[in-house]
């Protein structure tokens, strides 16, 4: 094993792989990151770039102590906004299970920095699909603590006892993925419904 597999759970209760390629040999699994909110905020971000120009134009040729220097929040929250788009879209998750050379690669690339776990698929004790309990938010000022509740969850549990989270989300689109994985790690997919 190399890599650290903690760096692989999320804080989400859906990651949603795609099976980008398979063949005997392969099995790739590719996640694009959070696609809905990037595109939201570059959306309005293209929106706001028409009232953003001018206003950044007139600072620059009138001052800042122009009228239009008391909008100067709007180009700043389009940059911001433009920031924000960028890094969810920069945000990818992939898995390799390579049949030819036994190894399963992880791989989570965020905008500045990419983490990766290879395993062997000796590493590898069995493929289990079960329960994580997740958060459903934070805790504000004057209210209980963040609730919990069980979201179903593909994970590949090593020796050793730790155990990396491949995938959350609807129980038969796991259970079909988990299908396709066991197999070719040569082990069957175990159902347990305790919590993680």
């Amino acid at each position: 094993m190399d890599g650290n597999p903690a760096e692989f759970e999320a804080i989400g209760n859906r990651i949603g792989f795609g099976i980008v390629e398979d063949s005997t040999e392969t099995l790739r699994l590719l996640w694009q990151g959070p696609r809905f909110p990037a595109f939201l905020c570059l959306g309005i971000a293209l929106v706001l770039l028409f009232v953003s120009i001018p206003i950044a134009q007139a600072i620059y040729l009138n001052g800042l102590a122009s009228r239009a220097a008391s909008l100067w929040y709007f180009p700043l929250m389009n940059l911001v906004l433009i920031g924000i788009a960028f890094y969810l879209l920069a945000q990818q998750r992939r898995i390799v299970i390579d049949n030819a050379a036994h190894i399963v690669t992880l791989t989570k690339r965020k905008f500045h920095k990419t983490v990766s776990l290879t395993l062997c698929y000796d590493d590898i004790e069995n493929v289990k699909l079960g329960l994580d309990q997740v958060y459903s938010g934070f805790a504000v000022a004057g209210s209980s603590a963040a609730q919990s509740f069980p979201v179903p969850s593909l994970r590949l549990c090593l020796k050793g006892g730790a155990s990396v989270l491949v995938d959350r989300g609807g129980a038969r689109r796991l259970k079909e993925l988990g299908e396709k994985i066991a197999p070719r790690l040569g082990l069957s997919l175990e159902n347990d419904s305790a919590p993680h």
